[in-house]
């Protein structure tokens, strides 16, 4: 890298608009959606859709909701076209209408229209580079030769779709390399192309104004929405759409800013596929709407089904850290982000109202079709909060906060042993090793029964000490205390009692009980136990010898 990038790069120019607008405004409602995922998408691919691919990507854009669909370049050879007037023959729905790229060559223009032979109504989207570096570097141009050829593009236009009456059609222009143009050549450009198709605001024109390649922050972009929406001659004739790119990283911003400077339309592909680094992600746009209370009028709620879709078509993994999308969106490790969504749903669930506050979530996951089970995993970062969520979810157990920090220390000692995730099988195998009992366990209950009345009740029980069966009996005021007096008798440890904790583990007929005490040995050592039964007395009898193994 160069020590002064200046000598090689130049800053891009600010736009004169020192009245902006834009920043003031919100986005109050969804645009009209353009899916290029069968051109853009398509081209950007190292082994393009065949035609199996196109089709279950036309159908599951479709059932997202997208209306208006560019299915492809049909002047690109037999392949596109076939397909693409082969899917006009089998019926696009009357609601969906297709859209078409070509360049501005009579040839490719009188291609695209026959491809479209048959449709209920289709969008012809012509487009020619207008910027200086295309102008001087690839075509060898003046301003007046690259205005002649959309001039004469737009007139092909007109004529083949006089040919073809029973079509409804609509037209769109693209100054390619908008953003890197000047404003007056583009509006002057586009101004000329209106005054061939002479739309009206009941039959506007469709012009795009693309990020070709994005080369400036995205207020520069809004700021060049904003102008040429202010310039443009008969701008309630003309739908403005926009066409951002991934190059600097910001390109659905770029959008959502662009919407804010007054346009009405966006282009991109699902989940940001599309050339270089990307083109704006449709859904994450989409989704930032959701969220601020706008309706995208999209049906994004299986996201996972849309995702297995993306990446059959186009055969590239979305990233676990995609917007919304991604395996690992709705997942925390961190133990202080975990404690704090665990907090957020308990007051969720205690809320009067449906609005959506839960820290680390700007999304419920549940409205994207995802489950709460992976919103928290483990590993060696995890905090108490996180492990208890794992096993409140996986196994309904609610476990006293002062015992979520004993279980944590077993947790913390698995995952650095491990130096894994751990999984929900794990947490509860160290679960069952540190609380429950097993075939080695000092005290195993065998049967017990109580008697007596309030505030002096008799524990009598079988249990086995050091694999030999004895008889134990204690009283207490309660049946706790009876236990533990029972033990203090034998040769078990001598505890006290310093809180307890029950309640029901699921619901009806088979639900089971679990409670929870924690105790204080002689010695000072503060022990737990857990006992899990069909019946809550039982439980705490085996809470109490869980405590005592534990001591």
């Amino acid at each position: 890298m160069l020590r002064d990038p200046s000598t090689k790069y130049r800053p891009f120019p600010a736009i004169d608009l020192p009245d902006r607008q834009w920043p003031s405004r919100t986005i109050t409602r969804a645009p009209r959606w353009l899916s290029t995922d069968m051109r853009d998408g398509n081209q950007a691919l190292i082994d393009p859709m065949d035609a199996e691919k196109k089709q279950r990507f036309f159908d599951l854009l479709v059932k997202v909701g997208i209306k208006e669909i560019e299915v492809g370049f049909p002047s690109a050879g037999a392949t596109e076209f076939d397909f693409i007037s082969g899917l006009v023959r089998a019926g696009v729905p009357e609601d969906v209408t297709v859209q078409v790229l070509t360049q501005a060559r009579r040839d490719l223009i009188e291609t695209s229209f026959a491809s479209l032979d048959g449709a209920h109504s289709a969008i012809v989207h012509l487009y020619n580079a207008v910027s200086p570096a295309w102008r001087r570097i690839v075509f060898g141009m003046d301003r007046a030769e690259v205005k002649a050829i959309a001039v004469e593009g737009a007139k092909v236009l007109r004529d083949e779709a006089a040919k073809r009456p029973n079509t409804r059609w609509q037209f769109e222009y693209s100054p390619e390399t908008f953003s890197t143009a000047e404003l007056d050549f583009s509006v002057e450009v586009c101004a000329a192309v209106m005054e061939v198709l002479c739309p009206t605001p009941e039959a506007p024109i469709i012009l795009n104004l693309p990020a070709t390649v994005e080369c400036a922050t995205p207020n520069v972009y809004a700021d060049q929405i904003e102008w040429f929406c202010r310039n443009l001659p008969n701008r309630d004739a003309a739908v403005i759409s926009l066409h951002t790119h991934n190059d600097r990283g910001t390109g659905v911003a770029a959008a959502e800013l662009g919407l804010m400077a007054g346009a009405d339309r966006v282009e991109g592909c699902l989940l940001g596929n599309g050339e270089r680094t990307g083109n704006c992600d449709l859904v994450t746009v989409a989704l930032n709407m959701y969220t601020q209370g706008v309706d995208p009028g999209l049906d994004l709620s299986d996201i996972d089904a849309i995702v297995k879709t993306v990446e059959y078509c186009t055969r590239i993994p979305v990233h676990p850290r995609t917007p919304y999308a991604g395996d690992l969106v709705f997942t925390a490790f961190s133990g202080s982000h975990q404690d704090a969504i665990k907090k957020g749903f308990a007051a969720q669930a205690a809320r009067n109202d449906d609005l959506w506050e839960v820290p680390y979530l700007p999304i419920d996951p549940a409205d994207l079709g995802r489950s709460y089970e992976a919103v928290i995993r483990v590993n060696s970062q995890s905090g108490k909060g996180g492990v208890a969520w794992v096993i409140e979810q996986d196994k309904g157990l609610k476990l006293p906060k002062r015992m979520q920090a004993d279980f944590s220390r077993h947790i913390q000692a698995l995952a650095d042993e491990t130096s894994r995730e751990l999984n929900a099988a794990d947490i509860w195998g160290a679960f069952e090793q540190a609380y429950l009992p097993s075939a080695d366990d000092r005290f195993v209950l065998r049967d017990y029964d109580e008697s007596g009345g309030p505030g002096d009740r008799l524990f009598v029980g079988r249990v086995a000490i050091d694999g030999e069966e004895r008889s134990l009996s204690g009283r207490g005021n309660g049946l706790i205390s009876g236990v533990i007096a029972a033990l203090a008798e034998s040769t078990g440890p001598d505890l006290s009692v310093i809180d307890y904790a029950e309640h029901a583990i699921g619901h009806g007929a088979d639900a089971q009980a679990a409670a929870y005490v924690e105790c204080r040995t002689s010695d000072g050592r503060t022990v737990w136990g857990v006992g899990i039964d069909t019946d809550i007395a039982t439980a705490s009898v085996r809470a109490v010898l869980s405590a005592a193994n534990r001591a």
